[in-house]
């Protein structure tokens, strides 16, 4: 059977459009239908890129504010909004312009439309003035990321109740805001408008924030988001939110003693997470199988349960991360290439983009504990850190577990400044199959943030010298 395409990817996210190159690069003749103008997916739209420029751009508004009432610097300034909203869109359209230029320079043909795969190897393209086009693929690869999970309670206009979308995209700075859901997507927004002079109270139905994560580093995370002004309200849940002719008011329950409040805020950002978008794909149709979750499942090759359709990212199983759907979308290119796409899920790196930094690579020590396995813990607080003193910007440490037996680093979880960097050196390391003293041993640049990995792998043996 003559077919269109070696490969179609369908989403042009991290997953997608990487995959999409790197397929095109092997030999492979491919296309990637996206429903957006521009490609580059949640993250770089409406999610991980816009929301990074606007924590650069705050994190820098407060240095200099800081630096104001220290007396290390002199005179007055503020924030202009709505240049800083500018300069986020200008980020934005930059990075997807360069996306589109990859995708001629690699000849990989571009779809804009909603994909829905109506056999095994067709897909029908509908554009958005509902014209159809209909192609077909030796391959097809699902890759269509995730969407925000809401409260149906909590009707979102992305005005006043608003998603990790409309919190990017808000008209001015309010003076209140009540975030439902303590995790990245909420701490991380929370935090930009917190820096902007925003009263943000945080609303959690358990009772910690990023429960997921290794509890020590939670809780010293918490921490340093109560020292920046951010009010956190847990073992909570909320009943309802509506829009008021002022604001909002959200009503929230105790889980502890059934007691009852109601809250007032300019503004709500509801961020409990996000769930795979899978909707208009014709998924049920064809039979593809899904967990009761909504999650495509995949074997270890990212085949699903029919033949010659593929799953990759937000949508199967797993961390949702960009960089692990950009290292699946690699994976599938080269396994439908003939290759050995390979994934290594336990070097897979997350990182919490406040200030300072949160960042962990490998197993918590709830997951050993559990796991039964005998690991050693090296510790080091970025207070002896030399660099971390010299640019006055010393909160958080470094903790490093490896194993008792052999060394092995098994995790690794970084709260300060620069924490998303120098995490990459464990990832390296553990990639390899290295050992606490394989750090230690390895001589770094002084003076440096990363002098405090080296510590605490040193630390893992009780050999640390600055602490």
């Amino acid at each position: 059977m003559s077919f269109n395409f070696d490969v179609v990817f369908i989403g042009g996210g991290p997953g997608g459009y990487v995959g999409a190159i790197k397929a095109a690069k092997l030999g492979l003749k491919t296309a990637c239908v996206e429903k957006r103008k521009t490609l580059g997916g949640t993250c770089l739209n409406v999610g991980c890129i816009p929301s990074k420029a606007l924590l650069e751009i705050t994190h820098k508004y407060e240095a200099v504010s800081k630096m104001l009432k220290s007396g290390l610097a002199e005179g007055s300034f503020a924030i202009n909004f709505d240049e800083m909203m500018k300069k986020k869109e200008k980020i934005i359209s930059t990075l997807a312009g360069g996306i589109d230029g990859l995708f001629a320079k690699n000849k990989v043909k571009r779809y804009i439309g909603g994909g829905k795969i109506t056999a095994k190897n067709t897909i029908e393209i509908i554009a958005e003035d509902g014209t159809k086009q209909t192609i077909t693929a030796k391959n097809i690869v699902i890759s269509t990321g995730s969407t925000v999970t809401t409260i149906p309670s909590v009707p979102v206009d992305e005005e006043v109740i608003v998603s990790s979308t409309g919190a990017l995209s808000l008209k001015k700075v309010p003076q209140t805001m009540v975030v439902i859901g303590a995790g990245v997507i909420g701490l991380e927004l929370g935090s930009v408008y917190a820096r902007l002079g925003t009263k943000v109270k945080v609303i959690e139905f358990l009772d910690r924030t990023t429960p997921t994560m290794d509890l020590e580093l939670s809780r010293e995370f918490e921490k340093t988001m109560k020292d920046q002004g951010i009010e956190f309200v847990f073992s909570t849940k909320v009943i309802s939110a509506k829009k008021t002719k002022i604001g909002a008011e959200v009503e929230i329950e105790s889980i502890k003693d059934g007691s009852k409040s109601t809250l007032k805020a300019d503004v709500v950002l509801c961020a409990i997470g996000r769930k795979p978008y899978t909707e208009g794909l014709g998924l049920e149709e064809i039979g593809v199988i899904k967990n009761q979750r909504g999650f495509i499942e995949v074997d270890k090759h990212f085949k699903t349960n029919i033949e010659g359709i593929y799953a990759i990212g937000d949508v199967i199983p797993g961390m949702m991360l960009a960089h692990k759907s950009e290292e699946e979308g690699v994976a599938i290119a080269e396994i439908l290439a003939g290759k050995y796409g390979h994934v290594n899920y336990d070097c897979i790196p997350s990182v919490i983009y406040t200030h300072p930094e949160v960042a962990s690579v490998g197993k918590t020590e709830e997951e050993l504990k559990e796991a039964g396995v005998s690991y050693k813990i090296g510790k080091f607080k970025m207070l002896a850190n030399s660099r971390a003193k010299a640019v006055d910007d010393d909160a958080g440490f470094v903790k490093i577990l490896a194993c008792t037996k052999t060394d092995k680093i098994l995790g690794c979880h970084i709260i300060s400044r620069g924490a998303g960097d120098i995490i990459h050196e464990i990832c390296v390391a553990m990639e390899f199959g290295g050992s606490a003293e394989d750090i230690a041993r390895t001589c770094h640049a002084h003076p440096t943030l990363n002098e405090a990995i080296k510590e605490a792998a040193m630390a893992v043996d009780k050999n640390q010298i600055h602490s």
